[in-house]
């Protein structure tokens, strides 16, 4: 089974499959700008600013600090996907 889409095969469906596939295909070029490894170094220090306030003294964080660079992590993941919804609403 190939995974590469051609024009034939995007020409055979319907006007409302299409539309589903340019979406699903912004919102993955929306994901891939988002996950760029600049956007992924500055999550890093950003939350590591945020968490990690004093001076490394082993080789593993507290459990503190872990904690605060998940979640910080997560929260930006989570703002990132809702302003991407939020767009993609107010586009259409």
């Amino acid at each position: 089974m190939s995974s590469h889409i051609n024009d034939g095969d995007v020409d055979r469906l319907n006007d409302q499959d299409k539309a589903e596939l340019r979406q699903f295909l912004s919102n993955e070029q929306q994901r891939s700008q988002i996950q760029s490894p600049a956007e992924t170094h500055h999550v890093t220090e950003l939350c590591w600013k945020k968490c990690v306030s004093s001076n490394i003294k082993q080789s593993t964080l507290d459990r503190s600090e872990e904690s605060c660079l998940t979640n910080c992590v997560d929260r930006f993941w989570d703002l990132n996907f809702f302003t991407m919804e939020h767009l993609n609403k107010m586009r259409n």
